[in-house]
């Protein structure tokens, strides 16, 4: 394979980027050894490199560590082998060498500025101090090291505080419960001041849980929400964390059971989601007409009836469905991020619109939490405000089954959700979850179940087949995103990239910057989307007969996106073109005249092409649109799985997206994204006539198009909207839908 060093092209940003044993090759290697069925094919890469090291051996303290746990630092050593006259080679002994004050004031002047500095800032350095170059590498490597040692025991200093604090609110908890009994018998005392006080401060326990979890769910409104997962955020508890953990240790009767009880539970359920994974007929069986699995009820029944199953009740729909795929992370890595709220929901943001830790009931044993048991709070929802969201609250359990496999269960445990908001629309989870097998190599396959209970209600007519079918929430929607989700993490951290794969952009740095901010604004388009509580949607008729759901918001303080008043507006239409047709004409660039009209029929060009996953439809470009009057750019990020695809986009200035180019922080720049996302209609559609005529053998069945755009309205947060406004955002995506239906030719 022909590589092309860049490691001398300029770059002034100063970080280095993570490397791991599969991703220092190339990525069509990678996904190779992932899949044995794929054909051999060799294609010649370009090694892109922020110049800061040597190509493809930099690394960042802020990276995704998806293949590596620490930094194996170099101590100083200046072993060299020569040739004596025998031809044998033998080792000189050792030296150390200890730097002069002024030697180490210039060297700490430069770690200021530069914690990395690249081979020629280094070359530069050594020459003026009068060092050979390796010997200031490896003190700015120990000087890292030193920092990050600091660091750790800062945190161990506020981790112990935290543990102290909690064993002086376990001593009082001991003392109030003794002095609530009799110290002769020990039994409680008949008093009815302390039967009342006992539950009065039960009943402030439950509500104080209630608040928690609420004040977790708007922290997740308010809070900036970052551009990528740094280190600091693992599946450790934060300060916050620690905060939100309640007395379940040591208190029974919290949420109306146990501890102990909910052990029981999780077990049963790790039990029965083992058996659901690996179990074939009677218990799955395959549908002949499309080919997924069907569970079989009576045989679960038969099998798994306990005081957890119940009967099927006629107001209750169960929806059960198992998917496997290959994902390509490191296991220890993937299994952190299910039992860190923050992390699973980006990893899935098109599902899960919110969530939060409510309760720590056991940490676990170990860096990879084994064991661990974790109260949490989810709302899963479409991207579409025409379908409502689900609430659940469910115990997480993490296992290791084995030296290769961990699961990771979910149940809803009676009692829990009630004692905690009764007022959620029931909708509960049967054990569900997945097994992680470890493949090596940075590979890891997982099957997935997904089980839901859930109360029948009202769908609309759009997205009643999706819903009603198990596909909307099933299993095959959660392996699909999860596997384009780790697919865009390894394209972003990988080094050797194909050569036709990163156009535009001569360094890592600014590949990076890009692809972080296209991340960042499909997020935000996945938020601004949903019928999540964080939207209150009112409809309107567009005047082309279509309902169209506005809804305004106001952003104070993130610097993300554009500061004021905000108007969304969403449509959903269905059409009779397949998925991929749509989504390959609404992210071409040459057509994409036919459809924006903001574009105002200007030529467009790609400036910039990045991959983000094996398929071309999972691509970041920037475009920039020219007029006589005006230069726009837009950046725009398309990506397709097995479920959905989607294209979002987003204008953004020139200057500062030319600074992202070259490797800037991307964290700054304001995006307001629009876009579309795409499902198949879920009907699942034979052949119409038996011919060997490929033009009339068309299997594929319509499309539901759902259309969103924001708008900034007004630069002050107090705007309110203005009929102005509404009639604006009416037309635009009336217009847009009209010019979409012309050029696909299904305008009847």
């Amino acid at each position: 394979m022909s590589l092309v060093d860049m490691s001398s092209l300029p770059n002034s940003h100063p970080k280095h980027f993570p490397s791991s044993p599969a991703l220092s090759l190339s990525l069509a290697g990678i996904f190779r050894d992932g899949r044995a069925a794929a054909s051999e094919e060799r294609e010649d890469t370009v090694e892109i490199s922020s110049e800061n090291s040597g190509p493809a051996k930099s690394r960042s303290d802020d990276d995704y560590e998806l293949l590596a746990e620490g930094e194996q630092v170099n101590l100083i050593d200046d072993e060299e082998d020569d040739d004596d006259n025998n031809g044998n080679k033998k080792k000189k002994r050792k030296k150390y060498h200890r730097h002069t004050p002024e030697q180490i004031r210039e060297m700490e002047a430069l770690f200021k500025e530069s914690p990395h500095p690249d081979e020629k800032q280094r070359l530069q350095l050594s020459k003026q101090l009068g060092l050979h170059p390796r010997q200031v590498k490896f003190w700015f490597q120990n000087r890292r090291t030193q920092i990050k040692a600091i660091q750790e025991r800062h945190e161990n200093s506020l981790l112990k505080t935290e543990i102290d604090k909690l064993r002086d609110e376990n001593k009082a908890l001991r003392d109030s419960i003794k002095k609530s009994s009799c110290p002769n018998c020990g039994f409680a005392t008949s008093s009815k001041d302390s039967i009342a006080g006992t539950t009065e401060e039960q009943k402030l326990r439950i509500e104080n849980s209630r608040l928690k979890a609420e004040v977790e769910k708007l922290r997740t409104v308010i809070g900036k929400f970052p551009g990528g997962i740094s280190p600091s955020s693992s599946s450790y508890p934060s300060e916050n964390d620690q905060e939100n953990k309640s007395s379940l240790d040591f208190y029974t009767g919290n949420f109306g059971m146990e501890k102990s009880r909910i052990m029981d539970a999780v077990n049963r359920a790790m039990d029965e989601l083992r058996k659901m994974a690996t179990n074939g007929e009677p218990l799955w069986i395959r549908s002949y007409e499309t080919g997924r699995e069907i569970l079989n009820y009576d045989e679960y029944m038969k099998e798994f009836c306990s005081e957890d199953c119940g009967k099927m009740q006629s107001k209750k729909s169960i929806e059960a469905s198992r998917e496997s795929g290959i994902i390509f992370v490191d296991l220890p890595w993937l299994v952190q991020s299910f039992m860190d709220a923050n992390q699973w929901k980006e990893l899935f943001p098109c599902l899960v619109s919110k969530a939060a830790t409510v309760d720590v009931i056991s940490n676990g044993e170990g860096v990879n939490r084994d064991g661990a048991v974790h109260l949490m709070f989810a709302e899963i929802q479409m991207l579409t405000p025409m379908v409502a969201t689900r609430e659940v609250y469910f115990v997480r359990y993490c296992k290791q089954i084995s030296a290769n496999q961990w699961a990771i269960v979910d149940i809803s445990v009676d009692k829990v959700e009630d004692n905690i908001d009764s007022s959620l629309q029931k909708c509960r989870k049967r054990p569900s979850g997945c097994i992680i097998e470890d493949k090596s190599n940075g590979h890891c396959k997982v099957t997935w179940v997904e089980h839901f209970e859930c109360q029948k209600t009202t769908v609309h007519s759009l997205y009643r087949t999706i819903v009603n079918s198990g596909l909307a929430f099933g299993a095959k929607h959660w392996i699909s995103t999860l596997q384009q989700q780790c697919e865009r993490l390894v394209f972003l951290v990988a080094t050797n990239v194909p050569t036709k794969d990163s156009n535009g952009v001569a360094t890592l740095a600014g590949r990076k910057s890009i692809l972080k901010l296209a991340q960042r604004m499909t997020w935000s388009f996945c938020r601004a989307l949903g019928a999540s509580s964080l939207n209150s949607w009112n409809k309107i008729t567009s005047k082309t007969g279509d309902d169209i759901r506005v809804a305004s918001r106001k952003n104070l303080n993130d610097p993300g996106e554009p500061l004021g008043t905000i108007l969304s507006a969403v449509s959903c239409v269905w059409l009779p073109v397949s998925h991929h047709a749509l989504f390959e004409f609404l992210r071409d660039e040459n057509r994409r005249k036919e459809w924006d009209i903001m574009s105002c029929g200007s030529t467009v060009q790609s400036i910039v092409n990045l991959a983000k996953g094996q398929d071309r439809g999972n691509a970041v470009t920037t475009l920039a649109m020219k007029t006589d009057e005006q230069n726009v750019w837009v950046l725009q990020d398309s990506s397709t799985n097995a479920y959905e695809s989607m294209v979002v986009y987003a204008p953004v200035d020139i200057n500062g997206m030319k600074s992202v180019m070259n490797g800037c922080d991307s964290s700054n720049i304001a995006v307001l994204p629009s876009g579309f996302s795409i499902l198949p209609d879920g009907i699942e559609s034979r052949p119409f006539v038996i011919t060997s005529k490929p033009e009339e053998k068309s299997t594929e069945g319509g499309s539901v198009l759902t259309i969103a755009f924001q708008i900034l309205i007004s630069n002050s947060p107090t705007a309110k909207l203005s009929v102005d406004s509404i009639d604006s955002v009416n037309t635009l995506v009336s217009c847009t839908l009209q010019n979409i239906k012309r050029s696909l030719q299904c305008e009847d």
